[in-house]
């Protein structure tokens, strides 16, 4: 797959989990898809439906400001991308009441291509960053 065909597709994906698109986040998807956001309770999910579950919750407990890539790396069929993101939570995140708080943190997107969709997503999240600043007023400030 070429790079302009996996950027497009990536750009198309973020673009409609930032509107709270739930059906647009995942339209790029191959109907088995594998969704995995390690460290979460329901560990790797599988199909568009169970992905678009994920992105139900999560456009509902966090409001994605920013997502400015710092470095990408592709292969044939895969595409990894680190993210700077920056976000508030007016729900829950990781367990922890947001209350409206702003953070900023690193995630690292792991996208794996088949027939011209994506056959895979792993994302890992900065969590310990996350939890500091959602527990910390004054490391919600220093991290802005």
């Amino acid at each position: 797959m070429e790079r302009r065909d996996m950027d497009r597709l990536i750009e198309e994906h973020l673009a409609a989990e930032a509107v709270g698109d739930l059906a647009g986040s995942v339209a790029m998807y191959t109907d088995d898809v594998e969704h995995d956001v390690v460290g979460s309770p329901t560990g790797p999910v599988h199909g568009k439906a169970a992905a678009q579950d994920f992105y139900r919750y999560l456009t509902t407990n966090l409001a994605v400001e920013k997502m400015d890539p710092t470095r990408s790396y592709y292969g044939d069929d895969f595409c990894v991308i680190e993210h700077l993101c920056t976000a508030t939570v007016p729900g829950e995140f990781m367990g922890i009441a947001g209350e409206g708080k702003r953070v900023a943190f690193r995630m690292l997107h792991v996208w794996e291509f088949k027939d011209g969709l994506m056959s895979r997503e792993n994302v890992w999240l900065d969590g310990g960053s996350i939890a500091a600043q959602m527990a910390s007023p004054a490391a919600v400030a220093a991290s802005a």
